[in-house]
């Protein structure tokens, strides 16, 4: 079996870009088990976290370290999914045939997460067609068909309308609930509320506070946070 890739750790990373600190001192332990919520002002740095996590970004300062290879056990869906140009079932089935799944496993298996989350009926729609909420949610089965054993994801409904954001929502819980690991960045609190086990507060690049959600939310430790809370703008 393989060796589990969590933790994930990370030790005091920084990003500079152009000669620019964009991130300083991120510090942040990652176990199995729970689900994050990342929160923060526009700009404060949630997106570029989950990029350094994902390994789309390189550090320049620090170090990011797995417990094992993650190579094919993470994924991540972004506030707006890349579709391929062909069918809703074809763009599940992609990344299953990337692994070397066999077409007929593949075809099942993707069908099988399609209707997991509520599309077996736009199967063979083009996916680019489809409205916003429905391609997050072909995004969703894409990563879900992986089994992966932690997924980031960045606003996946910052565009939705309440319904299908709702819907995306629900689909997130459900991974969790089969044991994937969640880290998701959302401007929602209400949202953050529903979901996290742990809140992630970052503010002017850096990780200003790590708590359980419901002491975030009742007693923040940190002056900005409380001040984020009160919808306080940061300057």
């Amino acid at each position: 079996m393989a060796r589990p890739i969590l933790p994930l750790v990370l030790d005091r990373v920084s990003l500079d870009i152009g000669g620019t600190r964009i991130v300083s001192d991120f510090t942040l332990r990652l176990e199995p088990g729970q689900r994050t919520v990342v929160v923060g002002a526009n700009g404060a740095g949630k997106s570029m976290l989950l990029r350094l996590c994902h390994g789309l970004v390189a550090p320049t300062g620090g170090s990011i370290a797995w417990n094992g290879d993650p190579a094919g056990r993470q994924a991540m869906v972004f506030q707006r999914p890349s579709m391929l140009r062909r069918a809703a079932l074809d763009n599940v089935a992609y990344g299953l045939k990337l692994r070397g799944v066999p077409r007929a496993e593949r075809e099942a298996r993707a069908a099988e997460m399609l209707a997991r989350v509520g599309l077996s009926h736009i199967a063979r729609r083009p996916a680019r067609v489809l409205s916003g909420g429905e391609q997050q949610r072909v995004a969703l089965a894409r990563a879900w068909a992986l089994a992966p054993e932690i997924l980031f994801l960045d606003e996946p409904t910052a565009s939705l309308d309440p319904g299908a954001a709702r819907a995306v929502e629900d689909i997130v819980l459900a991974m969790a609930s089969e044991g994937t690991r969640i880290v998701m960045t959302t401007h929602n609190l209400g949202q953050a509320r529903r979901i996290a086990d742990e809140i992630v507060f970052v503010d002017k690049g850096r990780i200003a506070e790590t708590a359980p959600s419901d002491r975030f939310f009742t007693a923040p430790a940190t002056p900005a946070a409380r001040a984020f809370l009160k919808g306080e703008l940061p300057w």
